[in-house]
């Protein structure tokens, strides 16, 4: 297969699967979006094995194959080629993909977590890891930034899943958070909007709000038209958090998700920006 064979594979698998990704990625120059392409048809791999059917052991197998994978050159299938061109052409932290796998890894042995720190270490793994490649290609060195960002919307998104989570035997809201506001597991499995739980996503609202505006300073650092993309996504989230908020953290009724014009919308301002 050829590497442009390979990018058009990854650019597809990109359109058909990511909710938000693919709007932001679309305002990049042809190298850069085909480069985070890839990235994102690795992520999906990772999050597609961690989350299937398969049994438990096989899971794990196929994950840990995939750091001996990163690390010699793979022929064949589309996502190799791509991703191995992309992390020739863009100084991509090899480190950054590991971290994406180690995170899946982590889904199979922990479906809960005891506090916020530990929840933010999960978040680092699979969301913040993907800022810091990304931004790799982007062209800025901050690490830092790249990470809070994913890190917000990783937050966001555990926030919107949180009934999708719970029927794969997960729930990622810190259990002494749960404790603390008063809901319980059973309030989860059940989908009610109690005023604790009201309260319990008010306070996970703001931490996201809070880690969305620290990876908001990254902006400032990328040429115009990553600004663009990095706004868009930014601005998917956001619009998504504010649904959630709209109606009153009920997220078990009907997910909240944005409108294909929307989301063209948001991309529009990202450009405009």
């Amino acid at each position: 297969m050829t590497v442009e064979r390979a990018y058009a594979e990854v650019e597809r698998l990109t359109r058909a699967r990511a909710r938000n990704f693919a709007y932001g990625i679309m305002l990049l120059p042809r190298p850069k979006r085909r480069a985070i392409a890839a990235i994102y048809a690795f992520a999906r791999l990772v999050d597609d094995l961690a989350d299937g059917e398969l049994p438990p052991i096989e899971k794990r197998v196929r994950l840990e194959a995939l750091h001996g994978a990163l690390n010699t050159r793979q022929d064949g299938e589309a996502l190799w080629i791509a991703l191995q061109d992309a992390r020739e052409r863009f100084p991509i932290p090899a480190e950054a993909l590991h971290d994406l796998v180690d995170g899946g890894l982590q889904d199979l042995d922990q479906q809960r977590y005891a506090d916020v720190d530990a929840l933010l270490g999960y978040c680092r793994r699979v969301a913040g890891a993907v800022g810091v490649a990304c931004t790799a290609v982007y062209g800025a060195d901050q690490p830092e930034r790249a990470e809070a960002l994913g890190v917000a919307l990783q937050l966001i998104n555990i926030m919107r899943d949180v009934a999708e989570d719970w029927r794969l035997g997960r729930v990622y809201l810190p259990q002494d958070e749960l404790h603390a506001f008063g809901v319980t597991e059973a309030d989860i499995a059940a989908g009610r909007c109690t005023s604790a739980w009201q309260a319990l996503m008010a306070y996970e609202s703001a931490r996201a709000r809070a880690y969305l505006a620290e990876g908001m300073t990254l902006l400032p650092h990328l040429d115009r038209r990553s600004a663009a993309c990095v706004a868009t996504f930014a601005g998917l989230y956001r619009a998504t958090l504010e649904r959630i908020e709209r109606r009153g953290f009920d997220v078990f009724s009907e997910p909240p998700r944005l409108s294909r014009l929307e989301k063209v919308r948001i991309a529009g301002a990202g450009l405009i920006r």
